[in-house]
């Protein structure tokens, strides 16, 4: 009874599938986002571009980059900048650590999916590895013939 209510609370605004094929996701984050009211209004009617935002340290605190939330239709003068830099909210200890794997490795900071948990807005981020084209050729003749195994299968 308890999962079903969490799960009704937990719903997905934006997907990002551009992530999954550019990236190899090694480790995933739920992080906060610091919104303004007309951007969460904005949100609520799915007017957003996630794919070609990613997330990047300035001095101590980490910020998402080109996250582009549309005007809301109904806002007055005081409507949000489109595509600003966005506070990410993390514990410091957290911080840190994801700070020192980006700067030894090499890796890369992607949204993978924004969504409600509650009443609050949660970023789901993805410490990843960018694919070489041989690798993203692989996987998607991997799907393929998956795929025609099923419909093999189900025949």
């Amino acid at each position: 009874m308890e999962k079903n209510k969490k799960n009704k609370n937990n719903s997905e605004i934006i997907r990002n599938k551009k992530a999954t094929h550019e990236y190899e996701i090694i480790e995933r984050y739920e992080v906060g986002i610091v919104l303004v009211g007309t951007e969460v209004k904005s949100l609520r009617e799915k007017n957003l571009t996630i794919s070609d935002s990613y997330a990047t340290f300035k001095g101590d605190e980490l910020y998402l980059i080109n996250l582009h939330i549309s005007h809301y239709n109904f806002g007055n003068i005081n409507n949000h900048e489109p595509s600003r830099s966005r506070k990410l909210l993390m514990h410091k200890k957290e911080l840190k650590k994801l700070y020192g794997k980006i700067k030894e490795q090499g890796l890369t900071l992607v949204p993978i999916k924004l969504y409600f948990s509650g009443h609050k807005i949660k970023l789901e981020l993805g410490l990843g590895k960018g694919k070489k084209n041989h690798d993203k050729r692989q996987v998607l003749k991997q799907k393929t013939l998956d795929r025609e195994m099923e419909r093999y299968i189900k025949r």
